[in-house]
């Protein structure tokens, strides 16, 4: 694989797309705790009464799937210009950690939906939080990079090379 200045058009739009998508199921998160519950006291399905939010998850892990193949198939930009190596290693870890939020979030919505589980679904919005935490954080820290080190992290996220 030949280094590279800047994410693909695929890689930019799927990372996009997967954003706007958590954000949406995330957003739409407030009663599925009742939809559970009655799932679970009426012994339903599971498909009649499915919420937004649930169809988004199943969206969003199917996507962040994809995106992992083609992250290993196509990879990413070489580190930022002047990266130490701390900062190397913090980019590498916080985004597999940021990987792992976004599969195992889904995974366990999944779970605790079709278990029926109230305590995976305790779980599931634990790390759901943790996600959306992460997501800020990693958001936080490419908007320093991008106007207060002024090394072009956005740009590699918003500007396909070639």
């Amino acid at each position: 694989m030949s280094p590279r200045a800047a994410y693909s058009r695929l890689q930019i739009a799927l990372h996009w797309l997967i954003a706007i998508l958590i954000v949406a199921t995330w957003l739409t998160h407030e009663n599925m705790g009742r939809a559970l519950k009655t799932r679970i006291e009426t012994g339903a399905s599971g498909f009649e009464g499915n919420t937004p939010h649930v169809w988004l998850g199943i969206t969003v892990f199917v996507l962040v799937l994809i995106r992992i193949v083609v992250r290993r198939v196509q990879g990413a930009p070489d580190p930022l210009p002047g990266a130490t190596p701390l900062m190397e290693r913090a980019a590498l870890w916080g985004h597999r950690l940021l990987y792992l939020l976004m599969v195992l979030t889904p995974a366990l919505g999944a779970v605790a939906w079709n278990a029926p589980s109230r305590t995976v679904g305790e779980i599931h919005e634990t790390v759901g939080g943790a996600l959306m935490l992460v997501a800020l954080a990693h958001a936080l820290v490419a908007i320093w990079h991008q106007y207060v080190k002024k090394d072009g992290s956005l740009t590699r996220i918003t500007r396909p090379q070639g």
